[in-house]
């Protein structure tokens, strides 16, 4: 099943999908396990600078995988160039590893990306990618690696 815009506002706003499996741990754990920028973005929903991830511009075949608890998130045949400095998918590899949470923190209605195992911050998903979806998932390279 195709994930719509549609499909991801009632997610967020009714409750997400079951993950496949939980990863928690506490915050010192992830610090001994992530680099400074790694736990900066994908504990403390953080940025990376556009343009600066090293998956803005790769599009070898491959799975995406999340940075903290490697569950597998996007394949390579999904991703994009948007333009925008940050790799883009249109489509999760499953229904149920990505969280949405309404975001309106910049004063404007957006949908945060979390991984649904671990709660990691991915980045944000948006209604302006290319069919069939329609859907760009802008992610944080720190958040992710690529599985051969």
């Amino acid at each position: 099943m195709i994930i719509t815009w549609y499909i991801i506002l009632k997610l967020a706003t009714e409750g997400n999908a079951e993950p496949p499996r939980r990863v928690e741990k506490t915050d010192e754990e992830w610090k001994k396990v992530l680099t400074e920028e790694e736990y900066y973005v994908t504990r403390k929903h953080g940025t990376e600078r556009p343009g600066s991830g090293a998956f803005c511009s790769a599009f070898d075949p491959g799975i995406y995988a999340c940075k903290c608890c490697k569950t597998l998130l996007f394949d390579a045949t999904t991703k994009f160039e948007s333009g925008t400095g940050w790799p883009s998918f249109t489509q999760p590899i499953a229904n149920n590893v990505i969280k949405y949470i309404l975001d309106n923190s910049l004063s404007r209605e957006r949908v945060e990306t979390r991984c649904n195992v671990c709660d990691a911050h991915l980045g944000h998903v948006f209604p302006d990618g290319p069919e069939p979806s329609g859907l760009r998932y802008c992610m944080n390279s720190l958040a992710l690696e690529k599985v051969k």
